[in-house]
């Protein structure tokens, strides 16, 4: 994630939708839920960083009655310290909650709970244990991605799902040092990986591992390989070639 990107457009479809949401998450996101759908797994949707909205949009399609997904972003308002006032300037500086609602509603009757604050803040307004799946893309500096860890923790319920951006880019460094300092010393057990993502729970990883497994090696389109290190059992995804088979995806108002 370099540089921002801006859209003035009603997006068409998803994927008109500006950002660093690839397929391939998408296709992991879609599955992950879809599975707590099938078990009956009930909570809460948290995002933390949203930019554009395109991931809140998926999100906000698995959405089920009684729950409420959640975005916090600055959206655009002053950080709090300076080093992320300088990561704000440089990749995000066209960021604004106007666009983001805009493009939600593309998709959606309603907006989403919208915190526009530092996702530290999203402790004192999420309950504990209310979520099951939690989607960490805001800061990249290690000190803030160590606490929105710790805020999934809090905030997630027994076998819920975090998600973590950008924790193998060559310019988030931060991102994986809090990761792996996570899956070493938190407790954090990972699922599987994808070029951007670590997926991973608190919960006991094997059964929702064998799942993933015997549904990603049925497609010919996502390779898998699994190995082991420090005791952890990876499942590494990548996709084959360029086009993925997408899962279910919200239609736009605004269709092309």
């Amino acid at each position: 994630m370099a540089t921002a990107q801006e859209t003035h457009e009603y997006p068409g479809e998803l994927n008109d939708v500006p950002g660093w949401f690839w397929p391939l998450d998408q296709v992991l996101f879609s599955w992950f839920l879809e599975r707590q759908e099938r078990l009956d797994t009930r909570g809460d949707l948290l995002e933390l960083g949203a930019y554009l909205g395109k991931s809140a949009i998926l999100l906000g399609h698995r959405l089920r009655d009684g729950e409420t997904l959640t975005v916090c972003d600055l959206f655009g308002a002053e950080p709090p310290d300076a080093a992320n006032r300088a990561e704000a300037a440089k990749s995000y500086s066209s960021l604004t909650r106007q666009a983001f609602e805009r493009n939600y509603l593309s998709f959606h009757d309603t907006l989403p709970r919208i915190i526009q604050a530092p996702s530290s803040a999203v402790v004192d307004e999420v309950a504990p244990v209310s979520c099951r799946f939690v989607h960490i893309d805001a800061s990249h500096l290690y000190e803030h991605v160590e606490g929105d860890i710790g805020a999934a923790k809090e905030l997630l319920g027994p076998d819920g799902i975090v998600v973590l951006d950008d924790f193998r880019s060559e310019h988030t460094p931060g991102v994986a040092v809090a990761a792996w300092e996570a899956v070493l010393n938190r407790g954090l057990r990972p699922v599987c990986l994808s070029s951007q993502k670590l997926y991973g729970t608190w919960g006991d990883p094997e059964p929702v591992q064998e799942e993933l497994l015997a549904a990603l090696r049925g497609r010919d389109d996502i390779a898998v390989t699994v190995e082991r290190a420090a005791g952890q059992r990876l499942v590494r995804t990548r996709a084959r070639g360029k086009r993925l088979r997408p899962p279910s995806l919200p239609s736009s108002r605004h269709p092309a």
